[in-house]
């Protein structure tokens, strides 16, 4: 029989992976989603310039360059248009 510690370390692993994989994901309902229009226009009002917009992990992603023409990979909260995480690609 595993020991109390044992169990412990486990459920807290798993808690863990949980909330990190909760943390890339985006939560929201399909009718709360802001259109793909409202996402180029905000980009556009951030400097952006968009190649493409698709949807992963239930979010919106970004795939463009910034206003220095450096190439961005932005991944957008589908409800708010909140910038969850920018990847700068080389």
């Amino acid at each position: 029989m595993p020991s109390p510690l044992t169990i412990l370390i486990v459920v807290a692993t798993l808690a863990t992976a949980t909330v990190t994989r909760a943390d890339e994901d985006c939560a929201v309902p399909m009718a709360n989603w802001q259109p793909r229009a409202a996402v180029q226009d905000m980009a556009t009002a951030q400097g952006w310039t968009v190649r493409r917009i698709k949807i992963d992990d239930g979010c919106y992603e970004i795939h463009g360059s910034d206003a220095t023409g450096r190439a961005i990979e932005v991944k957008v909260d589908p409800a708010t248009l909140e910038v969850i995480e920018i990847e700068y690609e080389d």
